[in-house]
Parts: structure tokens; C-alpha cells; sequence
């Protein structure tokens, strides 16, 4: 391979280009939002709605909602995420307590926010409250399972019964302290618990039906 000497000119060329596209590079990647915080697009679709109405319920029988369903999400930060956390929550609620979209448990996904966030109906509990949780992962399944009809908000029609989840669980979520909380669940609130953790892991309860 033959070597040609660059000139002067060439050389200063060179390091103004390389040194130019460090510049742009540094201004684009400062402008990504830091771990565990909402993007411009997620504090957007949360914020600037009528906030006593329900949001958009993304379903399987549309191509982009489908890709993003099948997605997973990031863990929010109850410190850092707060303001934008509470808006979410409360519009989550109004959306699975919407009559057209009536449901016992919804995820982020579900709304088109790719975040570790679920409402699950406690039907364990006196009242049946809805209640947040953040970053929620099962770190313990029973190996008794229980058969189950299950739908879903995003996938219009389709039901079926499930025959693998489990009766008991042992869940993991952060509280609102930022701190981890454990928790055993059983029984059909279980079921409630598993169907909206897939959700955040791209997972739709027909896929349990194969």
C-alpha cells in the first residue's frame, strides 16, 4: 500500500472535522433524558391531555401499538419521576375505571408508556382498592397453579383460560420511600398480578394459551 504525505492543509481539515463532530456528538447525547426518567415523548402524551379524562388504550389489532406492547419497559424513579409519575398514575386510573376500557388491572405499556408502573384491583383487600406499584418483579412462583379466564384491555375479542399461573406469588416493587417492598399474593389477585407484570416484559396473556 503506498503512503501519501498529506499536506498542512489537510491535516488541519481533519482535526477541525473530528473535533466539530465530538461537539455535535456531546450536544445530542446530553440531550437524552437521564436513566430511569420520562422522555420528552412520555412526559408529552402524559401531560398535555385533559387531565379528567381517560388515555388512548394501545391494542394488538394496530401494527405501531403492537410493537409497542411487545416492548419492555424501564424502571421509574418515585424521586427523580414524581410529578410525572403521580399525572400517570391518576390517568391510568381513570383509563381501567373507564367504561369503555373497564378492566381489574392496566400497565404503563398499556397506555403507551414504556414504564415499570402497574394499578392492580385488590380484590384481597376490603373494598377492592386500586393500588400503584413501581418497578414490580415476581422473584417467587408457587408451583400450584390455577386455572384462569383471562382478557385483556389491549387485545380486543380474544379471551381464554390459563392454565399455568400461579397460585401464590411472592412479589418485589419499590414504594413511593424508594424503598423495596415484599409481598406474597395469592389467589385470583395473583393472577391480576402476573397478567400486568408480563405487560412490562412485552408479554400478553394469549401467548400463555399456546
Amino acid at each position: 500500500m503506498k503512503f501519501n504525505r498529506l499536506s498542512p492543509a489537510a491535516i488541519y481539515l481533519i482535526v477541525f472535522l473530528l473535533v466539530s463532530s465530538c461537539a455535535i456528538f456531546s450536544k445530542r447525547h446530553s440531550t437524552l433524558p437521564p436513566a430511569g426518567t420520562f422522555g420528552v415523548d412520555q412526559t408529552s402524551l402524559i401531560t398535555q391531555r385533559d387531565t379528567s379524562e381517560p388515555m388512548r388504550v394501545f391494542k394488538t389489532d394496530s401494527a405501531n401499538d403492537y410493537t409497542l406492547l411487545r416492548s419492555k419497559s424501564l424502571d421509574v424513579d418515585p424521586f427523580a419521576d414524581s410529578v410525572i409519575l403521580k399525572k400517570l398514575i391518576r390517568a391510568m386510573y381513570l383509563t381501567v375505571t373507564d367504561s369503555a376500557s373497564l378492566g381489574v388491572g392496566i400497565a404503563a405499556p398499556q397506555v403507551g408508556v414504556l414504564k415499570n408502573v402497574i394499578l392492580v384491583e385488590r380484590a384481597d383487600k376490603q373494598g377492592s382498592p386500586f393500588e400503584a406499584y413501581l418497578n414490580p418483579r415476581i422473584i417467587q412462583y408457587s408451583k400450584m397453579k390455577q386455572d384462569c379466564r383471562e382478557g385483556c384491555l389491549s387485545v380486543p375479542v380474544t379471551r381464554g383460560v390459563t392454565k399455568n399461573r400461579s397460585y401464590a406469588i411472592l412479589v418485589e416493587y419499590t414504594g413511593f420511600d424508594n424503598k423495596p417492598v415484599r409481598e406474597m399474593v395469592e389467589g385470583f389477585t395473583a393472577v391480576i398480578f402476573q397478567h400486568e407484570i408480563d405487560h412490562l416484559n412485552g408479554i400478553l396473556f394469549f401467548d400463555h394459551l399456546k
